[in-house]
């Protein structure tokens, strides 16, 4: 029940749709899930995300932003029509600082087939509109022991405030793009189980499984079985690793199981994964260079070995682990040799070197009592991203712990990329990482609350920045913003 609103190609365009307007055409991502509550019955969850570049906004004050009329219309077969109409302004942006905005709406449906519509307007761009249809079909969840649609979150964190991105104890952003690619080895899952206080059949569990698409094999690492407790409604959040699972189409199938382990109530969720692999290295035909062994001294070649870690792929941090717990020597000095012959294979010795000056600076800047610099965050950004373009550093404020801002200008595709490092402990040197705007990196969307805990109220869920003092010497975000 997924749909990308745009006039382009995309590997997720589903529904046909007509849209009007000036460059740049409106985009918007669509999906449907459908949950029940004892208390109304059926409803629908409609989750929207705005793809943010693609509207105008309007100058105010403390930003930028964009207004959209949302038209929502579901009409049965019975011709009965229900229907939503109203405003949505997004967050207030700084600069060109624009980014993705989102927005859920949940209507009481009884069981049975409908017609969705929708329709966007760019309030600040008139003639930018955009409209698509999709039929959607609600089964009933009541007095059966069933499971709701799998929701999969762009980022979750527990929370009880009431919102509209608020459930079960978790402030959860929907994902609605169901394409994973290398940067992302998360799959942070939630739906909900139904009446299995009311069932018959003696379900006993929950039984995960992953399947590919293509072979129709099941992937045993990933089957998983949980029992359940006989509630009327079970809340189920999970966090699957996709870190080794190879590129492909797979689907994700949550099963509620009885006594004989058999499947009594299914739903999936189908996605495509895109997965880097790094070969298997094969150490043991490495012959030793003398020069590069020369440069790695014999008490120190677990040290560099694990030292790759930050910049290794997923399925090679693996083989670094197996190869550390052998205290093999001559094997780990193999594996050294062998990475860089992989890695750069017209100069893996230069690049060795340079790698090495790297670590040991690492080392000195960001070592702790008891982190090595690379295991450090700071240590693997450094590693993994190459230097900054900017740090700003303020090691005392008046109501934020110590922290540093890193931007970095360009990382491969990407531009204008942020880490916010900071050290809620105060000693140590041991600054964590605390938010990311980078792919695959950390996202916490209450990052300035959490940089003035010491001395600031919490805010609310829809504004968890509300209470934040702007006082001398608390400027994190227009550091963050700047540039």
């Amino acid at each position: 029940m997924r749909f990308l609103i745009v006039l382009s190609l995309s590997v997720f365009l589903i529904t046909p749709l007509s849209s009007f307007g000036q460059s740049p055409k409106l985009r918007a991502y669509l999906d449907t899930k459908q949950f029940y509550d004892p208390s109304i019955g059926n409803y629908l969850e409609i989750q929207m995300q705005f793809v943010g570049y693609s509207f105008n906004y309007s100058a105010l004050k403390e930003g930028l932003q964009a207004t959209v009329a949302v038209r929502l219309k579901l009409i049965s077969v019975n011709k009965d029509t229900l229907s939503d109409t109203y405003l949505l302004n997004s967050p207030v942006f700084k600069d060109s600082l624009i980014d993705d905005f989102y927005d859920i709406r949940r209507i009481k449906l009884a069981p049975g087939k409908y017609e969705l519509s929708l329709e966007l307007q760019d309030i600040n761009n008139m003639s930018n509109t955009i409209r698509a249809q999709q039929t959607v079909v609600v089964v009933s969840l009541s007095n059966i022991a069933s499971i709701s649609t799998i929701e999969i979150a762009e980022y979750a964190y527990p929370d009880t405030l009431a919102s509209t991105f608020q459930k079960s104890g978790f402030y959860l952003i929907p994902r609605i793009s169901n394409y994973y690619p290398t940067q992302l080895n998360k799959l942070p899952v939630y739906f909900e189980v139904y009446n299995l206080n009311l069932s018959e059949d003696s379900i006993v569990g929950l039984k995960q499984t992953i399947i590919n698409v293509e072979s129709k094999v099941e992937l045993e690492n990933y089957t998983t079985f949980n029992r359940l407790k006989p509630e009327l409604v079970t809340p189920i959040f999970k966090t699957v690793d996709l870190s080794l699972l190879p590129t492909g189409k797979y689907v994700l199938n949550y099963s509620l199981v009885n006594r004989l382990m058999e499947d009594k109530y299914q739903e999936s969720y189908e996605f495509e994964r895109t997965n880097d692999f790094m070969d298997s290295l094969q150490t043991e035909d490495i012959i030793l260079d003398p020069s590069f062994q020369e440069s790695i001294s014999e008490d120190s070649v677990s040290f560099f070995l694990e030292s790759l870690i930050p910049i290794a792929k997923p399925a090679e941090v693996k083989n670094i682990i197996s190869t550390l717990k052998s205290k093999d020597i001559p094997l780990m000095r193999k594996h050294i040799q062998a990475f860089w012959k992989y890695t750069a294979p017209n100069s893996p010795y230069d690049a060795w070197l340079n790698y090495k000056s790297q670590i040991l600076l690492v080392e000195r800047e960001y070592a702790n009592n008891f982190q090595e610099g690379f295991e450090t965050d700071r240590g693997r950004v450094y590693l993994k991203y190459g230097s900054p373009s900017t740090i700003n550093a303020r090691e005392t404020s008046p109501t934020e712990y110590p922290y540093e801002i890193w931007i970095y200008n360009k990382i491969g595709a990407f531009s204008n990329k942020r880490f916010v490092f900071y050290n809620p402990d105060l000693v140590n040197n041991a600054y964590r990482l605390l938010h990311s705007d980078m792919l695959g990196e950390l996202k916490n969307p209450a990052w300035q609350q959490i940089l003035v805990k010491r001395n600031t109220m919490n805010g609310d869920v829809d504004n968890p920045n509300k209470f934040n003092q702007r006082v001398w010497g608390g400027n994190s975000n227009d550091l963050f913003r700047q540039y």
